[in-house]
């Protein structure tokens, strides 16, 4: 299975980073080896000082699909969570004024933790979803799917013109404003409309 990843597609964090609206989805690869599970806590690794969550929605796809058209695309993924997108901001910023690909600042193991799914047909209105994230009981990301440019389905039509989706693979979809730092002992509440869907803890 593979991690797909979208970046830059919520307009209130593109207002909040000073950057321009992408003209179409900005897409990385996470592995497999990223996804954290079952609650389990993250340890920062050692070779960054300046490690940032990125709460976003995951998309789980259902069906094999290729060159999928976004009014199809619904049929092609079954449930949804809230992940984090941890990055490690000091390498991807080395990187990145040195022109080069800063995949290593979001790709290493335990880079993806997972909240548990929630059926997709739960939610009425996909364009209309609210998520948010607490650490340490204090509000620091709220969303909204109407904010984003790109939608899921559109995010499903463009990726498969690119990528065969099979049954498992994942998408992060991107992730609204207020990113920040983690520090070791924080703990991390994700809620996916009014559930609960992730608390675990940094190490």
């Amino acid at each position: 299975m593979k991690i797909i990843c979208v970046g830059f597609n919520y307009r209130k964090h593109i207002t909040e980073l000073n950057w321009s609206e992408p003209a179409e989805p900005v897409i990385f690869l996470k592995p497999d080896s990223a996804i954290l599970k079952n609650n389990k806590p993250f340890f920062i690794p050692d070779f960054s000082n300046d490690m940032h969550y990125e709460a976003e929605i995951v998309l789980r796809i259902s069906k094999l699909g290729k060159g999928i058209s976004a009014r199809f695309a619904p049929r092609y993924y079954d449930a949804l969570t809230v992940g984090i997108d941890f990055t490690a901001r000091d390498l991807q910023r080395r990187f990145a004024t040195a022109g080069l690909p800063w995949e290593l600042s979001k790709t290493f193991d335990g880079a993806a933790p997972l909240g548990n799914f929630i059926p997709a047909i739960t939610f009425s209105d996909h364009h209309n979803i609210d998520f948010r994230l607490e650490i340490n009981d204090i509000p620091r990301q709220n969303g909204n799917t109407s904010d984003m440019i790109f939608s899921f389905d559109a995010i499903i039509e463009y990726v498969s013109k690119f990528f065969t989706l099979k049954t498992g693979d994942l998408i992060f979809t991107g992730t609204p404003p207020g990113v920040g730092p983690v520090n070791k002992g924080d703990n991390l509440v994700a809620w996916l409309g009014d559930e609960k869907v992730l608390d675990f803890y940094i190490r």
